[in-house]
Order: structure tokens, then sequence, then C-alpha cells
């Protein structure tokens, strides 16, 4: 069976994870960490004091209960739901305004000041949505699915994609089926004629092998699953991806 489309993860494939950190650092902003614990800290603090270090706690609290939820269970809480939990920890409540200001602030971080994408990426989606239909599959791990289209848009990437599996939507994340199936679905693609391009192993690999798919493991970013990795094939620039991708397509 031929290969007819592939699908990227986005985070560290894409864009680089990471990378508006130096951007908020030189605009004399916070940590993106920090940002999010400073704006909860302040909303509850306008109405009654409360240490920050308290928020802090809480909020590391609630991401450990995100982590085991999405590595066990392959679910991404919503911005909503995290934010809740925050609260629910320090058993505190605000209005409904403020709780929406909140969610946008943290839905926005990421479209406001965006990660710069992977070096040689437009020309490698520019190459490659001539011979196959593409597709982003990728958790969304703060930024929700609108924002990650707008984070693609403004870096002019997104006019090459046909569809997109963004974790918040799906209801589930990588490496579950359903995220596979999601984008096979939307591109009118068997799962056997996908390869999905991505720099985790567990999910980006084993995710798409498990469904039929094949799987190329990215590593310009994040090469720590190079030795471990059983992925159809390894590219460490996008500069050869395309011949990658076409080399798989011949032989299968």
């Amino acid at each position: 069976m031929t290969i007819k489309a592939v699908t990227f993860d986005l985070w560290d494939t894409i864009v680089d994870d990471d990378s508006d950190e130096a951007l908020r650092a030189e605009r004399g902003l916070r940590s993106k960490k920090d940002e999010r614990r400073f704006q909860i800290w302040q909303a509850l603090s306008d109405v009654k004091p409360i240490d920050y270090e308290r928020v802090g706690l809480a909020y590391d609290t609630a991401e450990a209960g995100f982590n085991v939820v999405w590595k066990e269970c392959h679910i991404n809480w919503t911005i909503e739901q995290r934010i809740r939990v925050v609260l629910a920890g320090l058993n505190r409540q605000v209005t409904e305004p403020v709780f929406n200001r909140l969610v946008a602030g943290h839905a926005n971080m990421e479209v406001d000041i965006p990660p710069k994408p992977i070096d040689g990426i437009q020309r490698a989606l520019q190459e490659l949505s001539s011979r196959y239909k593409l597709c982003v599959v990728s958790d969304a791990i703060v930024t929700p699915g609108t924002g990650l289209r707008k984070i693609l848009q403004k870096h002019g990437l997104k006019q090459y994609f046909s569809g997109f599996a963004f974790s918040d939507e799906i209801g589930h994340a990588k490496p579950h089926p359903a995220m596979f199936q999601s984008a096979s679905e939307q591109l009118g693609v068997k799962l056997t004629e996908i390869v999905h391009v991505g720099d985790r192993d567990h999910n980006d690999v084993k995710g798409p092998h498990a469904v039929g798919a094949k799987a190329i493991l990215f590593t310009a970013a994040r090469p720590d699953d190079r030795a471990i990795t059983d992925a159809d094939a390894i590219c460490d620039t996008h500069h050869d991806l395309p011949a990658i991708v076409d080399r798989l397509a011949s032989a299968s």
C-alpha cells in the first residue's frame, strides 16, 4: 500500500517548543510557567490576599495530575479543567468574567508570542503538499487547537494542511488511536497509507505503528529517542524529509 498522506506532530517537529521563552525574556516578560501562576495569583489577590507560594504549589499539584492523566489515560485536560483544578485545590472561586479572562490569558500566551518554526519546515511542507495530503496530529498541552491553528497561520504554514487532529478537540492524546483515525478520516485515506513525523518514540512512532501507519522520528529539536526508536526512518533535518517520505512511499 503506497503512502498517500503525511501527518505531523507540532511541538519540536514543526515549531521549536520553548523558543518563545527567549523572546519573552528579551521583552522583560515572565516565563510562561511563571506567568500562568501569576495570572491566577493576581486574580485571586484582587478579591482576597493569598500567598504566591500557595498558588504555585496548587498549580504544581494540578500539573502533576495533568501529567498522570496525559501519560496513563492519553487525555489532555483543557485549560478550563486545569484552572478549575487549581482553584479547587485552593478552595477559591472567581466570577465567570474573571475565569474567562484566565482561560484567555493561558490560551493566547503562545499565540501572542509564538514559538519559532524549525529550520526548513516551510520548504518541506511546500514540497510534500504537492504530492501528499498533510495533517497535523498534535497534543494541545496548554494552547488549544484554535490557538495552534493561529500559530501555524502566523508562520504561513497552515495553508499546507488539509486536516488537524488536536487532542483537546478529539478527546484523546497521542498515542491513542483516535488521533490517527481522525487524521485518516479527515484526509480520506487509509491508516496504512499514512506516514507520521514526530519527535517522541512513544507517541509518534509506537502510536502510528499500532494502527498500521509508518513513522519517521524527527530529531532536529529533540534527539532524545534516537537510540531507542523502531521508526521506519530517522530524519535529522527537514531538508531531508521529502526524500525520506518518497523513499518510504516507493518501498511500500
